[in-house]
């Protein structure tokens, strides 16, 4: 599948819930804060909510809600939310037999790429939800 910006907008939208965990938030304010679009925000919500990450009330003063405390959602969790496949995909067909390094390619490149994934899955593991609020509200208070 590759690399796309599916998880930094999980990631924002969460920390963005996390921010005003007092009030639910429509995917339009989610939206406006990402400079986006709210069908595209709803979509990611939607994948959050199948992971248990987020829920929804409709009607008046509906919206989105944390399903859980910021403390307990790592930045891993959100990736898992909303990406699909691996990030990093071997050749599209069978390299050559012929060449030594067609041979043997794929094979070493398989452990290279499952271990860089198990370092990006460990990585993202150790950062929360409530840790990156705490930053953004330190680098809010700086920044005045």
């Amino acid at each position: 599948m590759g690399l796309s910006s599916r998880s930094a907008v999980a990631i924002h939208a969460l920390t963005m819930l996390a921010r005003w965990g007092d009030r639910c938030l429509t995917s339009a304010e989610i939206a406006d804060s990402l400079a986006s679009n709210p069908v595209l925000v709803r979509r990611i919500l939607g994948s959050l909510r199948n992971a248990d990450l987020v829920w929804s009330t409709e009607g008046r003063g509906g919206g989105w809600s944390l399903a859980r405390a910021p403390r307990e959602i790592t930045l891993y969790d959100a990736y898992a939310a909303v990406e699909e496949g691996r990030i990093l995909s071997g050749h599209p067909h069978p390299p050559s037999d012929a060449c030594e390094v067609g041979r043997n390619i794929s094979a070493l490149l398989e452990v290279e790429f499952r271990d860089a994934e198990r370092a990006l899955e460990q990585r993202l593991g150790r950062t929360t939800i409530a840790d990156l609020l705490r930053k953004v509200l330190t680098s809010s208070a700086n920044s005045r």
